[in-house]
């Protein structure tokens, strides 16, 4: 679905991607761990098209996008839901998730409302609340919904336990298998790298740029390497 070849990304003369490859395959949830500063969410942020890379290539469902424009990367499926939540805060909960659809047909959003209010019942309740009034959970849960409100073939997500209580989290990651059950392929960035192993299917490490392991995400977490780096034992 989603082949990433020798990318190279720069900030200004800070080279943040050395020669990077990763791929991802439909039905997939495949996680990227490494600390602070490895290049986790400039990669996603490469892949929606909010940076561009300098040589090697990025095919998505056997297409190259790399010179594609943000929304036409989001009309093909590939759909980030960045860190931080940025929801809309003084826009309502339903509000937030129709600006989530605005590819979408006017005809399909009464369904679309139904399948997210089904997979976050908590949005339902507070459909009419202002997003900025929502509690750091609720504001996650919008996020991920207004990302799968414009129906993605692929999901970006960036950190999205970040900041959560841990009942939260188990309940956020939970929510990530679900959403991946029912069809759509998953790319997650996350910190807390134990939760992010458990529901992948493959993971990637990176390191300053550059992928230092990959393979079957059981394999990793059990790897002595990746426990005493990542995992905390």
């Amino acid at each position: 679905m989603l082949t990433v070849q020798g990318i190279n990304v720069y900030y200004g003369a800070i080279h943040a991607l050395k020669e990077l490859s990763i791929r991802v395959s439909e039905g997939e949830i495949v996680t990227l761990i490494g600390a602070n500063g490895a290049g986790k969410s400039t990669l996603l942020k490469t892949l929606s098209g909010l940076l561009k890379p300098r040589g090697g290539s990025i095919e998505f469902i056997g297409r190259s996008i790399v010179s594609q424009s943000v929304q036409a990367i989001v009309k093909e499926g590939l759909i980030h839901c960045p860190e931080g939540r940025r929801v809309f805060a003084n826009m309502s909960v339903e509000e937030n998730l129709e600006l989530g659809a605005y590819l979408q047909s006017a005809g399909s959003l009464a369904e679309d409302f139904h399948k997210i209010y089904d997979t976050f019942p908590r949005l339902r309740e507070r459909r009419k609340q202002q997003a900025g009034t929502l509690s750091g959970g609720e504001q996650q849960m919008l996020a991920i919904g207004r990302a799968l409100m414009g129906r993605p073939k692929l999901l970006l997500l960036d950190e999205p336990s970040m900041g959560l209580a841990p009942l939260l989290v188990q309940d956020i990651f939970a929510i990530i298998r679900e959403v991946n059950q029912a069809g759509t392929t998953v790319l997650l960035v996350e910190q807390n790298a134990h939760q992010a192993l458990k529901i992948a299917h493959r993971a990637y490490v990176l390191e300053t740029g550059r992928v230092v392991l990959e393979g079957d995400a059981q394999e990793l977490a059990d790897s002595d390497e990746i426990r005493t780096a990542y995992l905390g034992h």
